[in-house]
């Protein structure tokens, strides 16, 4: 755990409890003369706390110090992810976090089941734990589209990721936004929306889940 995350670091006091409390006192056993390393992910900076009073339900804390550390991806990658179920993406969205994916927006493909409905607050809960543990100074951004239409008249330059023999690797440095598809693929008429050029793939020819897919890509292009 390089750092906690806690809305309110930064303040001159902090008062721990509830699950926090539990964490770090009754599961991680932290000893109370310890240094905590808090940040809010709002800020570059990571403030360092001391205990002064601690007793079996909450800890009062006070802010000793602080620095700006600055631990973000080397380069900016927006993935538009079309839905598929929340459940995966949620097993796959804190390894994203840890390769540096800078921004994901989910798109309601023409495949994408309508039922589901993405958890954003349990998502967000995700990311500040991956950030936590990996010391990453921010999370991921995300954000929600209706449609691959809607999506590429915000970002006209997107690439997607496809069957294709024009290799991700030969162009990655060029890619900064890109779109994998849900289970089943994308719609001819999704399909219509990309030149040859902005369709990459890789060597491998079996078809991948789109996790696994989403995962391949942002370690292709930010490893």
């Amino acid at each position: 755990m390089q750092f906690t995350y806690f809305q309110e670091a930064g303040k001159q006091s902090l008062k721990i409890d509830g699950e926090l409390y539990k964490y770090l006192f009754k599961i991680r056993r932290e000893k109370s003369d310890k240094e905590f390393a808090f940040r809010n992910l709002l800020d570059d900076n990571i403030y360092f706390y001391k205990v002064i009073s601690i007793n079996r339900r909450d800890a009062i804390l006070e802010l000793v110090g602080g620095e700006k550390k600055v631990l973000v991806p080397h380069k900016a990658l927006h993935i538009g992810w079309c839905i598929i179920d929340p459940k995966n993406i949620e097993n796959s969205i804190a390894s994203l976090n840890e390769l540096g994916v800078s921004h994901i927006t989910f798109i309601r493909c023409q495949y994408s089941q309508k039922k589901y409905k993405i958890n954003y607050e349990k998502l967000t809960k995700l990311l500040q734990n991956s950030s936590s543990q990996s010391g990453r100074s921010n999370i991921i951004k995300l954000d929600e589209s209706n449609s691959i239409s809607q999506f590429i008249k915000q970002y006209p330059n997107s690439y997607m990721f496809n069957f294709s023999s024009n290799n991700i690797n030969s162009c990655k440095d060029k890619i900064d936004t890109i779109i994998v598809g849900c289970e089943g693929g994308f719609s001819e008429d999704e399909l219509k929306y990309f030149s040859k050029d902005k369709i990459v793939g890789t060597r491998i020819s079996t078809i991948l889940k789109s996790e696994t897919a989403t995962l391949g890509v942002a370690s292709a292009i930010l490893l």
